[in-house]
């Protein structure tokens, strides 16, 4: 895991308001948006973000339940 996404998920574990997205993502992480965009698919991958209902233009991201990450460890 890299810096950016260490400081993203911090945030969103702080209390984040509202769904996480990439233009949002990169203005917090002082990044491209394709970075972000790459950041944000490996943190999916990752299973430490979940893609929200919708997508296109309104694609946004949540940190997953908590049972879901308890059921993912091995």
């Amino acid at each position: 895991m890299n810096e950016r996404q260490r400081l993203i998920l911090n945030r969103m574990l702080d209390g984040f308001q509202g769904p996480m997205n990439t233009s949002k993502y990169a203005k917090l992480a002082k990044c491209s948006p394709d970075t972000a965009l790459r950041d944000t698919r490996n943190l999916l991958t990752r299973g430490l973000l979940v893609q929200n209902p919708g997508g296109g233009r309104s694609t946004s991201y949540r940190l997953p339940d908590l049972e879901a990450l308890k059921a993912a460890e091995p």
